[in-house]
């Protein structure tokens, strides 16, 4: 593979750059749901600490309000599957929604509604139908890669990573190739806010989301007068818990799928290019041992944790950790410090294909709320690894990855790479 020119920076080099001056901090001054910290890569030594000191941490005030952060893995789970004490039904980013723009969403649901719902959609993931998905994901992965350029710099996240991702996004919802920009841009709108340098105001994103209704309320009224099909849209459309939902909360459903079907599966593609090339001798595992595929993609995935967090709201009075939260409380799950928890994950910040207990993460989400999509992303970086390594002797990033300025999607907008062929 040859010695890379430039160096990048590991989550290890930035975690040791971070501990002195976190150190100073009080605890009250370690607000993680600052977006700055995601955008520079300094939220490692934010949750070390506080895993190490305050796991069960109420932070009075920040821009989202008072909050508690859960950052330890076990407490992450009993929080993530306990429906009775922790509901999602208020919403589940650490952000509220607007009051005059509510976007109900069966992932903001408790039960039973939530399976109701969910139940609704799920078939376009059963086993059976991935399996008919795999060979459109890898004639989608071939022609991709077949058309990046060789020996030349180019942004990894725009020609390989959305494209893959918004191609199979078109497929799912049944739509023309041609508006897949048009359903990455929603997702982008959608998952973020001003300040973000995705959208400049409120006003803005109502529109663009606005505008995502009308698109697929066209496409809904159309489907419902034709014999079910299997696509998301017909399936919304002839669904019992779905077929006569308000519009704002189809609009949520739609996004709600649109993003879980394209943001964590486009930055963890993003995010194993980077991840081996922090670690090089891992991609050297890769190149001799293909059979590491599938459980690098765990691996990848824990790494990325392309969801950092989700948000419960205490039902009632309870303890964690000796600390009691009170009824109508903000909690907050980290998903992100829990798979870097060194409790469960020997060096947990390193990148390691071979990881025994890689599965054990929980970037999907534990508990009802686990992400539906999990075996699709899972399919995707797992047939575009195949295909790459028939092709390619390395990929080599050769430039500082440019992040969203998000807590919520831990992403990619910009990763300059280099193809080398066999």
């Amino acid at each position: 593979m040859g010695d890379n020119r430039f160096k990048l920076e590991t989550d290890e080099d930035a975690l040791e750059g971070q501990r002195a001056s976190v150190s100073l901090l009080s605890l009250q001054e370690l607000d993680v749901s600052k977006r700055e910290l995601y955008y520079e890569n300094r939220h490692w030594a934010y949750f070390e600490r506080l895993r190490r000191e305050d796991p069960v941490h109420y932070h009075k005030e920040s821009l989202s309000g008072p909050f508690w952060s859960i950052t330890r893995f076990a407490d992450i789970k009993a929080v993530d599957e306990n429906q009775r004490l922790f509901s999602s039904k208020l919403n589940v980013t650490i952000n509220d929604q607007p009051e005059d723009f509510q976007l109900p969403m069966f992932i903001a649901m408790d039960q039973p509604q939530h399976d109701f719902h969910r139940q609704t959609v799920a078939p376009i993931v059963a086993p059976t139908n991935l399996a008919k998905l795999e060979d459109t994901i890898r004639d989608y992965s071939i022609k991709i890669l077949e058309d990046i350029p060789i020996e030349q710099t180019f942004n990894w996240v725009d020609r390989v990573s959305v494209e893959l991702t918004a191609q199979m996004l078109a497929t799912l919802f049944d739509v023309p190739l041609n508006d897949r920009y048009r359903l990455k841009r929603w997702s982008d709108v959608a998952s973020n806010g001003p300040g973000s340098g995705i959208v400049e105001s409120n006003e803005q994103k109502r529109k663009e989301l606005t505008d995502c209704l009308d698109y697929f309320s066209d496409l809904f009224d159309e489907r419902k007068d034709r014999p079910p099909q299997f696509d998301l849209i017909s399936m919304l459309a002839h669904g019992e818990a779905t077929k006569n939902s308000p519009s704002n909360e189809f609009l949520g459903n739609i996004l709600l799928l649109i993003v879980g079907g394209n943001d964590t599966t486009r930055n963890s593609i993003s995010g194993s290019v980077l991840g081996l090339n922090q670690y090089p001798s891992e991609y050297k595992k890769l190149l001799n041992d293909r059979a590491l595929i599938p459980n690098m993609v765990s691996e990848i995935i824990r790494w990325q944790t392309p969801v950092p967090h989700m948000r419960r709201t205490a039902i009632s009075d309870t303890e964690i950790g000796g600390k009691t939260i009170r009824a109508g409380d903000k909690v907050v799950i980290w998903y992100i410090s829990g798979n870097r928890d060194e409790l469960v994950f020997q060096e947990p910040h390193a990148l390691r294909i071979d990881r025994a207990n890689a599965r054990q993460h929980v970037a999907f989400g534990y508990g009802i709320h686990r992400c539906m999509g999990n075996r699709l992303a899972e399919m995707q970086l797992r047939v575009l690894w195949e295909e790459i390594l028939k092709r390619f002797k390395h990929i080599e990033v050769v430039g500082d990855p440019v992040r969203t300025k998000s807590n919520l999607i831990r992403g990619y907008l910009n990763l300059p790479v280099v193809v080398h062929p066999l």
